[in-house]
């Protein structure tokens, strides 16, 4: 019995980290820029422009210019090569590998 409660005990702590985790993450990403043109596929941030998807990690293609990823500002999104707006096409700065 005791090794059950300790189970359950284990399995509440880590439930409770990830919460406070998912937590922190939040206002973070509410402060960022949306950065377009610099994800890869299955790594955008959440849904696209044209629609096709609505959530993270479900861009098909890399560097599109309809799916972004959050970056801390406007002049670090042009260093990634990336628009603050949302474009159509493929970004010609990032080359698919």
């Amino acid at each position: 019995m005791k090794q059950v409660n300790a189970l359950t005990v284990a399995a509440a702590v880590a439930g409770a980290l990830s919460l406070a985790a998912v937590t922190a993450a939040t206002p973070a990403m509410a402060k960022s820029v949306k950065c377009y043109g610099i994800a890869k596929a299955g790594q955008n941030d959440c849904g696209n422009k044209a629609g096709t998807h609505s959530c993270s990690g479900q861009s098909k293609v890399d560097y599109d210019g309809g799916d972004w990823k959050g970056v801390a500002s406007a002049a670090a999104c042009a260093e990634m090569g990336g628009q603050t707006k949302p474009f159509k096409g493929m970004n010609p700065k990032k080359k698919s590998s």
